[in-house]
C-alpha cells in the first residue's frame, strides 16, 4: 500500500464526534423513510461509511445534517428497492422506545407513531423525504432542496403534495373515529 493510500484510509479528525452527534438523527430519518429498526441499524452504518469516505467532498453548500440526510435518503431508497427486501414482510414494531409515561398515553403515542409511519409509507420517496426533513426534522426548505438535490420550487411542490396526502389521511382517520363514537 502506498503512503498516500494509507493516509486516505485513516479517519478524519473528529469523525467519532460527528458520528455520535448525527447517528441518532440518521437512524430516525431511515426509520421515517420506511426501514425497520434492524434495517435502519444496518443502513445507518452504511451511511456513515459513505460519510467517512466522502467527508473530504463535503463542500459546505448545505448544512452537514442536510448532506448526511441526502445520503440517508439515497441509501434508504436503494435498500427498499432491492428485490430481497421486497419479499420480506415486517410485523408492526414500536417506532420509539417506551418511556416512563402513563401506559395509556404510551399506547396512544405508539398508535399515533404507527399511523404516521403507515401514512409516510404511502408517500412516494421524494414527497416522504421532503416531509420528513421539513416537518419532522425541522430543516429549512433551502436545506430540503439541497439534501434532495432538487430546485427550491421542486422541494416546495413535494412538500405541498405530501402535506395534502397526509391531511387527507388525517381527515379519513378522524371521520372513521366519529362513526365509532356515534
Amino acid at each position: 500500500m502506498m503512503v498516500t493510500e494509507a493516509l486516505t484510509l485513516q479517519p478524519p479528525m473528529g469523525f467519532a464526534q460527528l458520528f455520535r452527534d448525527n447517528a441518532p438523527f440518521a437512524w430516525r430519518c431511515l426509520r421515517r423513510m420506511g426501514l425497520s429498526s434492524a434495517d435502519a441499524d444496518e443502513v445507518c452504518q452504511e451511511v456513515f461509511i459513505i460519510v467517512h469516505r466522502r467527508l473530504g467532498d463535503y463542500d459546505g453548500r448545505a448544512s452537514l445534517r442536510a448532506w448526511i440526510h441526502g445520503i440517508c435518503i439515497r441509501k434508504a431508497i436503494d435498500h427498499r428497492r432491492l428485490a430481497r427486501h421486497r419479499r420480506e414482510e415486517y410485523g408492526s414494531e414500536a417506532a420509539e422506545a417506551p418511556s416512563g409515561d402513563d401506559p395509556s398515553e404510551s399506547v396512544d403515542r405508539s398508535r399515533a407513531l404507527q399511523w404516521l409511519d403507515d401514512v409516510l409509507g404511502g408517500l412516494d420517496d421524494d414527497k416522504r423525504a421532503a416531509f420528513v426533513l421539513y416537518e419532522i426534522e425541522g430543516f429549512s426548505i433551502q436545506e430540503v432542496a439541497s439534501a434532495l438535490s432538487c430546485p427550491l420550487q421542486t422541494a416546495y411542490s413535494r412538500l405541498a403534495a405530501a402535506r395534502a396526502q397526509i391531511d387527507a389521511a388525517l381527515r379519513r382517520r378522524q371521520a372513521g373515529r366519529r362513526t365509532y363514537e356515534l
